[in-house]
Parts: C-alpha cells; structure tokens; sequence
C-alpha cells in the first residue's frame, strides 16, 4: 500500500507544479490555494510512504514522479519542447524509478 500512496503523493506534485504556474507570486487565490492543498497532500503522502519505503528511495520515486509528470503536462499543455532526446531522458527517468521499485525490500 505504501507504493500506491507514493505514486498518489507523486501526482499530487504534478498538480503542485502546475498550479505554480498559474499562481502568480501567489496573488491568484484559486490556484494558490490548488497548490497549497496539492503540496500539502503531496507531503503527507511522502510521509506516509516513508515509514514503510527507504526514504532515500521514496523521496527518489516521489521525485522522479513529479517531474517525469510535470514534464509531461508541459510538453502536453504549455507548448515546450518535444524531441527524441527529452523522450529518451524522460524513458530513462522511468527506468531509473522502475529499478529503485524493484531494488526497494
């Protein structure tokens, strides 16, 4: 159970990320409150998963996960670059949080 709150706490960085984005310096309420609850949930989760999965390892996957997603949804939504060498780095982002799953006892 403990993976699955870590990928949940892993997606809830996405949401943190992007609504960063749309904040602006925090003056735009519903966005900065949309990040607020997105980084507060995201932490919890971390913690949560943490107390069963190395922290090295989990702090590892959470990361890898918010940016493998906040990577995506830019490339996705915010008109950045999409090439064959930002989707390998991305693919070998994947492989890397993979075998850090595997590896993890």
């Amino acid at each position: 159970m403990a993976w699955a709150w870590l990928i949940l706490g892993g997606l809830f960085e996405v949401g943190f990320t992007t609504c960063l984005r749309f904040a602006d310096g925090f003056r735009n309420v519903p966005w900065t409150l949309g990040f607020l609850v997105s980084v507060s949930l995201s932490m919890l989760l971390l913690d949560i998963a943490a107390r069963t999965i190395p922290m090295g390892t989990a702090y590892a996957v959470w990361t890898g996960i918010g940016a493998l997603g906040t990577v995506i949804i830019g490339m996705i939504w915010f008109g950045e670059p999409f090439t064959v060498t930002r989707s390998l780095l991305i693919l070998g982002v994947v492989a890397c949080i993979a075998g850090l799953k595997l590896t993890a006892h």
